[in-house]
C-alpha cells in the first residue's frame, strides 16, 4: 500500500518520477486538520479517572479538603448526656472495618468528585449502631408521589439492595449534595465545574510528553529548495526511515537534522512559546484551585510563596472551605440521626484548629481586655456554655 502523503501527491498532480518539473513550476498543495476539542464526559466516573487518578493538581486538591475537613472535630451539643455520648461513639468508631476520620474522609471526597455523597445507618432497636459510606455513582434514587426520594437502589457485583426511606425513626440512607442550579437531588460537583480547565491541564501534560517522545520531530514538512524536486518511492521510503529511526525518542531530543539535496524543513505548527504554553497551563491549575477553595499557595503553585502569604492562605482554607463544609455536613448528620439520638447539635470545634489558634488568642485578649464584662458573659462571647 502506498503511503498516504505519496498517493496525496499524485492525486495533486505531482507524481514522484524520475523527469518531474521544476520546483517554480512543479504543482504544490497544504495538508491542514482540522481540531476540535475533545472533553472529558460529564459524569462521575469519567471525572473521576481523568481528574483525581491522572491529574495531580486535582488529586492535591481533594485530597486537602477531604483530609482537611475531617480533620476537625465536631462536638455535639444541646442534648442529654446519654445522646451526646453515644452520638460521639458512633462518630468516633462508625463501623469495625474504619475510624470516624476515614469515613469523613470518604465522604467529602465524594462530595468533591460526584457532588452527592451517601451514608447508611444500620440500626438495631431503633439506634444506629454503625454507619458506612455508600458510592455515589452505584446509587439510583427512587421518587416518590411528591418527586422527592421514597427508596434508593446500590447495585454493586450484580446484586440491588433497595433502602426504603419510610418505615423507621431513622431513614436508612443519608444523602448529602452540594448546590445545583438545575437538579434538585444531585449536586454540582467541583471537579465538573473545573473541568474545562481540567481537560486544558491534561492536554498540557500530554503535549509535554509528545514532546520528549518525539522530541526532534515536530509537525513541519520537508520542502524541496534544489531545481531537481523529486523523489522516487524508494527514496521517499528512505527517508521517511532514517527519520524515525535518527530523530524520533526522547534520546534524540537535541540532535540536529542533516538534510541533503536540496530538502529544506518548513514548520507549520505554532511553538510552545506562541501558544504561551507555560502560562496557560499555570492558568488552568490555578482555576481547578479556584473550583476547589484551596488557594493555589497550598499546592505549590507559582505565586507569592512567602511564609506570611502561607499562613493567612492556611486561614482563608479553614474559614471560607473547611468549616463551612464540616460545618453543612455536621448539621445533615445531626438531623438524620436525632430521632435516635435527641435534639443534637453537632458543630466544628474550632478551638482544636492549630490553623485558627492566632485568631483564637487575639479574641481572648480582647475579650479579657473588656472590663464591662462578667466572666459568663465572656465565656458567652467566646462560645463556651456558663
Amino acid at each position: 500500500m502506498q503511503n498516504l502523503l505519496t498517493r496525496l501527491a499524485r492525486a495533486a498532480g505531482y507524481a514522484p518520477a524520475a523527469k518531474a518539473a521544476p520546483l517554480s513550476t512543479a504543482p504544490s498543495f497544504a495538508l491542514y486538520a482540522e481540531g476540535r476539542a475533545v472533553w472529558t464526559p460529564r459524569d462521575a466516573t469519567a471525572l473521576a479517572r481523568a481528574g483525581y487518578q491522572r491529574n495531580a493538581v486535582v488529586h492535591r486538591a481533594v485530597r486537602l479538603v477531604a483530609e482537611g475537613a475531617a480533620a476537625i472535630p465536631l462536638v455535639p451539643t444541646g442534648a442529654g448526656s446519654g445522646g451526646a455520648e453515644a452520638l460521639t461513639a458512633l462518630l468516633a468508631r462508625p463501623n469495625p472495618r474504619e475510624g470516624g476520620t476515614r469515613l469523613l474522609e470518604g465522604l467529602y471526597a465524594d462530595l468533591m468528585i460526584s457532588g452527592s455523597a451517601f451514608l447508611e445507618a444500620v440500626s438495631l432497636d431503633g439506634r444506629p449502631r454503625e454507619l458506612f459510606a455508600l458510592r455515589p455513582e452505584r446509587m439510583r434514587m427512587l421518587p416518590g408521589p411528591d418527586g422527592w426520594p421514597a427508596a434508593y437502589v446500590y447495585s454493586v457485583g450484580g446484586r440491588s439492595i433497595r433502602y426504603d426511606q419510610a418505615g423507621g425513626p431513622v431513614p436508612p440512607i443519608l444523602r448529602l449534595a452540594l448546590f445545583h442550579p438545575t437538579d434538585d437531588h444531585d449536586g454540582l460537583a467541583p471537579m465538573e465545574a473545573a473541568a474545562v480547565a481540567l481537560d486544558i491541564h491534561n492536554a498540557a501534560g500530554a503535549w509535554n510528553k509528545a514532546l520528549l517522545d518525539n522530541a526532534a520531530r515536530p509537525s513541519g514538512a520537508l520542502v524541496f529548495a534544489g531545481a531537481g524536486a523529486s523523489l522516487s518511492d524508494a527514496q521517499f521510503t528512505r527517508l521517511k526511515g532514517e527519520l524515525e529511526a535518527n530523530y524520533q525518542g526522547a534520546g534524540n531530543a537535541g540532535r540536529p537534522l542533516l538534510l541533503e539535496g536540496g530538502l529544506d524543513w518548513k514548520p507549520l505548527a505554532l511553538s510552545p512559546k506562541e501558544m504561551d504554553f507555560v502560562e496557560a497551563k499555570a492558568a488552568a491549575a490555578r482555576e481547578i484551585a479556584l473550583a476547589f477553595g484551596v488557594p493555589p499557595l497550598l499546592l505549590g503553585l507559582p505565586g507569592d510563596n512567602t511564609h506570611a502569604n502561607y499562613a493567612e492562605a492556611n486561614r482563608a482554607f479553614y474559614r471560607q472551605t473547611l468549616i463551612p463544609l464540616a460545618r453543612r455536613t455536621a448539621e445533615a448528620v445531626a438531623h438524620w440521626l436525632a430521632p435516635a439520638f435527641g435534639p443534637v447539635n453537632l458543630e466544628p470545634d474550632l478551638d482544636r484548629i492549630e490553623a485558627l489558634a492566632t485568631e483564637r488568642e487575639s479574641l481572648w485578649r480582647r475579650v479579657q481586655a473588656a472590663d464591662f464584662l462578667s466572666v459568663a458573659e465572656k465565656r458567652e462571647a467566646i462560645g463556651y456554655p456558663p
